[in-house]
């Protein structure tokens, strides 16, 4: 991973754009775009996600576990610096936000060590946000 990574881009559905711009834009803090009143545009991290309105939207949990945790499947989020992650795990927890997977460190001793945590937005989809101490070891074996 060398240089500027191009803007990611991830349509998603969502049941309330209302809870959906409670969830991203004021605890976690993403930019609000462009919307309608079908779709809402959020920055995050400088990525364009798209919360598109879906009353019907369920989800169906499925889990594959990940240093003895269960990681819930599909999932979208962010690879942050370690302070950025702290910051983000404080903020959550001082919300009282109820996690899928507690901030934890992950593979700790090993190649892949990382820091991550798990949380649900509020229609069910599910979020990852990841550090590592060393960012050139993001994809190392």
């Amino acid at each position: 991973m060398t240089g500027h990574l191009p803007p990611f881009h991830l349509a998603f559905p969502v049941h309330d754009l209302e809870a959906a711009r409670r969830f991203y834009g004021e605890l976690l803090g993403c930019r609000e775009g462009r919307s309608s009143d079908q779709w809402v545009d959020f920055d995050l991290y400088g990525h364009q996600i798209v919360a598109h309105l879906d009353p019907t939207v369920t989800r169906r949990p499925h889990h594959n576990v990940v240093d003895s945790h269960d990681v819930p499947v599909p999932h979208f989020g962010v690879i942050l610096n370690m302070s950025e992650w702290r910051q983000l795990a404080d903020r959550l927890q001082r919300a009282g936000i109820r996690f899928v997977i507690e901030p934890y460190i992950r593979f700790k001793g090993e190649v892949g060590e990382q820091a991550t945590l798990f949380l649900l937005d509020p229609s069910g989809n599910a979020l990852e946000f990841k550090a590592f101490a060393d960012p050139a070891r993001i994809f190392a074996k």
